[in-house]
């Protein structure tokens, strides 16, 4: 059956040489004995007399489709009382994969119900297997209720029950993409210094063996006991200033030109010595603060024969060093993340701690940390403010709703600020954003369930409501302020709560 001309604009993209059929009605009308038996698998309809059944098989349209027939389109009027007789429909949407966001079976009572305010469909609805059903047109509905009194009872009992369950698998959505994008943070810190270190670690070998070689050659020189130990007090002064120099340069910036300059000196005076493989060692010298100056003190106690090997067998040390420090470095980077993911998630400890709500908020910037390159982080924590009784891993879903919001709406370019100050007995917790505010007209609806303005398929509109859920099972008090450039999030929570919950 070819779509209806109305729905061109909202129509999805088929595969590859297929066609999209709908469902439409059958070839020969069902007889309406068979129309009531089949009428009778309804299970919101148990009880009804015969007459009445008999009006819904008289006054409803038979609609009939093959497997993959669409039913109904994301955004089309949604104007039918639906009773599925024979078959399943899914209910998908375009951009969120092809999870079933619900599953109308044989037996059920759907679509368009009397009291309800829905208007439009929110997904595409599909025939899984051959599909058969009957619909009322929503300008029965008022006919149907005075024939059928009890309809009013079993439709609102239906629509509850309805309610709950899309509310239940949106949340359930909700917290599964929040988890997805916790993991693809987590991944991309974890995977720097995982990288890092195993890169260094697997170098590390080859590097220890030339290292190996490098003192072996030294020691079939049969160095004299005066040249021995010449070259290893000019091994531990050249250190001990380099250490000295070290820690001064860990308070300026790196300057990548400066260490270039330094690689292309080091390789003149490298040349100049008849050092063979210069371009091999200058590098590690470069990365290091060791000067000419220090080189030429070397070449002053050892012979034209000794030289090269001495400097090849120091410049190898500092390449080990270098990989074991970052070995060591990214190791404590990724111990330093399984530490902040447990503080965050509060794992192996009771429901209900004594939460640092500074510590919070830190831990959580940890899980954001690939997203702040081009954000400017600014806490301001009071030092005076005790910790809060309260759920702590649920207090943390407030932190990451509230950063995750502030950072979208910067589009990860801005100034994000955290500030913490004790106000009487409440702990007061601000978010603030440099993105373009809130609209004036939209301010009021932010905490509504399912509202969101973000293009579909970016979120379901459960964060905020999901925060002032929180807040207020805490006792605590939610509030915003939004102008062009500075948005707030305000949060209020008691110091003392654990006697409310």
């Amino acid at each position: 059956m070819a779509a209806p001309s109305s729905y061109e604009a909202l129509l999805p993209t088929p595969p590859p040489g297929e066609q999209l059929v709908f469902i439409g009605p059958p070839a020969e009308p069902t007889p309406l004995p068979r129309l009531i038996t089949a009428l009778r698998t309804i299970t919101s309809l148990d009880g009804l007399t015969d007459t009445e059944y008999a009006w819904l098989a008289t006054n409803g349209s038979e609609n009939v489709g093959d497997d993959g027939a669409i039913v109904f389109l994301d955004g089309s009027p949604c104007d039918k009382l639906q009773f599925i007789l024979m078959g399943e429909i899914q209910v998908r949407r375009r951009n969120s994969g092809s999870g079933a966001l619900w599953i109308g079976r044989a037996g059920q009572m759907t679509g368009k119900l009397p009291f309800s305010r829905m208007k439009t469909y929110g997904g595409d609805g599909y025939a899984v297997g051959p599909v058969w059903g009957l619909h009322l047109h929503q300008d029965l509905f008022p006919q149907m209720l005075a024939t059928i009194p009890s309809m009013t009872q079993r439709c609102v009992s239906v629509l509850l029950d309805r309610v709950r369950e899309v509310t239940r698998i949106e949340q359930q959505a909700e917290k599964l993409a929040a988890l997805g994008k916790l993991a693809a943070n987590l991944a991309h810190e974890l995977n720097n210094p995982a990288s890092a270190a195993q890169r260094s670690a697997s170098s590390l070998f080859s590097e220890l063996r030339q290292y190996g070689d490098q003192k072996y050659r030294l020691g079939n020189l049969c160095l004299s006991d005066t040249q021995t130990s010449q070259y290893r007090s000019w091994i531990a002064r050249t250190r001990s200033r380099m250490a000295e120099y070290e820690a001064l340069a860990e308070t300026t910036a790196h300057d990548p030109l400066a260490e270039i300059d330094r690689e292309s000196t080091l390789i003149k005076w490298l040349e100049d010595h008849n050092i063979p493989n210069p371009w091999a060692i200058a590098p590690s010298l470069s990365e290091t603060t060791i000067t000419t100056a220090q080189l030429d003190e070397l070449a002053g106690i050892a012979t034209s024969e000794v030289l090269p090997i001495a400097v090849a067998t120091f410049a190898s040390s500092l390449r080990v060093e270098r990989m074991a420090e970052t070995v060591v470095n990214s190791t404590v980077r990724i111990f330093d993340l399984i530490r902040a993911i447990k503080d965050y998630s509060y794992m192996d400890q009771a429901p209900i701690q004594e939460v640092d709500l500074a510590q919070a908020l830190e831990n959580t910037l940890v899980m954001f940390k690939s997203r702040l390159h081009d954000v400017k982080v600014e806490t301001n924590f009071d030092p005076a403010l005790p910790p809060v009784g309260a759920y702590g891993s649920e207090l943390n879903q407030v932190w990451t709703a509230l950063i995750e919001n502030a950072l979208d709406a910067m589009k990860d370019h801005g100034t994000l600020r955290l500030h913490t100050r004790l106000s009487g007995q409440l702990a007061f917790v601000e978010v603030w954003d440099s993105g373009p505010g809130i609209e004036p007209d939209l301010k009021s609806r932010i905490f509504e369930p399912f509202y969101t303005t973000k293009a579909p398929g970016r979120g379901l509109g459960l964060g905020l409501d999901t925060v002032q859920r929180i807040v207020t099972k805490h006792s605590g008090f939610t509030h915003v302020e939004s102008k062009p450039g500075a948005t707030c999030f305000q949060i209020r929570l008691p110091l003392n709560q654990a006697q409310a919950y």
